[in-house]
């Protein structure tokens, strides 16, 4: 019976191979891990080369506004653009016209971010960031217009990874992740005496222009940038009129975790420090999933659904149930071992055991989020791909002012611990609504 069984698993697992959704969300995750592993050891690299010194602090601030640009208002443009690129193809065929489109449109809104952040940095850097001398400024501003061209790279980095996503080149698309990271780590062993206070966001730069370069190469070697002169028509203009909400709600989105350290600010010292590491753990399980998620299913969801709607709405459903039913059992480990993950990665010299009694409940009260927030994810990749961005940006406004209201609330009764419950519950509340909303979505388009 047993062998029977194991035949059985096995089975599953080669036909799951087999299907290109699967094997796609498996090479994404794999090579996301491993790049994020990546990431960690740089991350450490970076500690132990700079600690907590001014230049640390002035490369953070200096990077602050281009990461933000980055988040909200470059990777919008993606999300959009692979949908929209995906009914171009279906309907027009005129793939080259509207890669011209997008192009100049990422030129364009580059160019205009890029003097958004120049006027920050000149005029309202010293009055946000006060208190300090006037060095501290300049090394600010020198660090800052060495990263800034990023802004450029970036928006072409994402219009060419989403032309490889929709062309299902998951794997090329997703080892440039290891590319810049690498960068940071070399420049640091082989430059850091040459370049100096400048060698991170040096590094950070030219990691920048490596990964240009790599997927403009791999454009060029699979032919898939097709530059043609274009014609303004109703996918270019939807994907314009879709962008407003779509970085509104990014924006209101990324908000929430600031307005999580201002109300731990007002706690005991230490409390800043001890969500984050009760989150920490968690938040690297979510990353993963996301990054594996949100690259494989947008351009999935964006060409099923130009195919079968009905079908693609079913995929929906049963990847939902796979996806909370197989997280929960992770979750559940996670949570019973809880004190034990922390007290192995975390309890060393100055983090006491009295650290970790406090950060692992921390972790298991933000445990529980995470099958819903998965959800959560995977709608929000669909709505997309149909472009009901306007009802995303709604949610985020009410998730923000659910967050503020709860924070106040919970912070009053459980103290530290009532904030990350605050997240929480608004990432379960979340989760309901969007499930909801796809599902009415769903009634409406079938007449049920």
């Amino acid at each position: 019976m047993f062998k029977l069984s194991v035949v059985n698993i096995w089975i599953y697992i080669q036909k799951g191979l087999k299907t290109p959704l699967i094997r796609n969300f498996l090479i994404v995750g794999c090579i996301s891990l491993l790049s994020s592993l990546v990431s960690f050891y740089k991350e450490t690299l970076v500690a132990s080369s700079f600690g907590l010194s001014e230049l640390m602090d002035t490369y953070l601030i200096a990077i602050l506004i281009p990461s933000i640009i980055q988040n909200v208002f470059i990777e919008a443009l993606k999300k959009l653009f692979i949908p929209n690129y995906a009914i171009e193809l279906k309907t027009t065929g005129q793939s080259g016209s509207f890669q011209t489109f997008v192009f100049l449109t990422v030129t364009i809104l580059a160019f205009l971010l890029v003097v958004l952040a120049v006027v920050f940095v000149e005029f309202f850097l010293e009055l946000v960031f006060s208190g300090h001398d006037q060095g501290f400024y300049d090394l600010i501003r020198s660090q800052f217009y060495i990263v800034l061209p990023c802004l450029f790279l970036w928006g072409y980095i994402s219009f060419m990874a989403g032309i490889l996503e929709m062309d299902d080149k998951f794997l090329i698309s997703t080892i440039a992740k290891f590319i810049t990271p690498t960068t940071i780590i070399l420049c640091l062993f082989l430059l850091k005496s040459s370049l100096g206070d400048m060698v991170l966001v040096s590094a950070l730069t030219l990691g920048s222009f490596l990964t240009f370069i790599y997927y403009l190469c791999m454009n060029l070697k699979f032919g898939t940038l097709r530059f043609k002169k274009f014609l303004i028509n109703k996918n270019m203009i939807m994907m314009v009129k879709e962008y407003p909400p779509k970085v509104t709600s990014g924006l209101l989105t990324g908000i929430n975790p600031f307005v999580d350290q201002f109300f731990a600010a007002q706690l005991v010292m230490g409390s800043i420090t001890a969500i984050s590491y009760g989150v920490k753990i968690p938040g690297f399980v979510v990353s993963i999933l996301m990054m594996a998620l949100g690259t494989v299913l947008l351009p999935h969801f964006s060409k099923s659904i130009n195919d079968n709607l009905e079908e693609a709405y079913r995929e929906l459903f049963k990847i939902l149930i796979y996806i909370f039913f197989g997280s929960s059992f992770i979750i559940i480990f996670s949570f019973i071992f809880s004190s034990d993950i922390i007290r192995l990665i975390f309890e060393h010299d100055q983090f006491t055991p009295d650290d970790t009694v406090v950060v692992s409940k921390l972790q298991r009260i933000a445990f529980l989020y995470v099958p819903f927030y998965l959800c959560t994810l995977i709608c929000v990749n669909f709505l997309t791909a149909i472009n009901k961005n306007r009802f995303m940006a709604l949610v985020s406004l009410w998730n923000l002012i659910l967050n503020l209201v709860m924070n106040i609330v919970l912070m009053r009764y459980f103290d530290v611990y009532g904030l990350v419950m605050s997240t929480t519950v608004v990432y379960i509340v979340c989760s309901f609504l969007y499930v909801g909303y796809t599902y009415k979505q769903y009634k409406r388009s079938f007449g049920l």
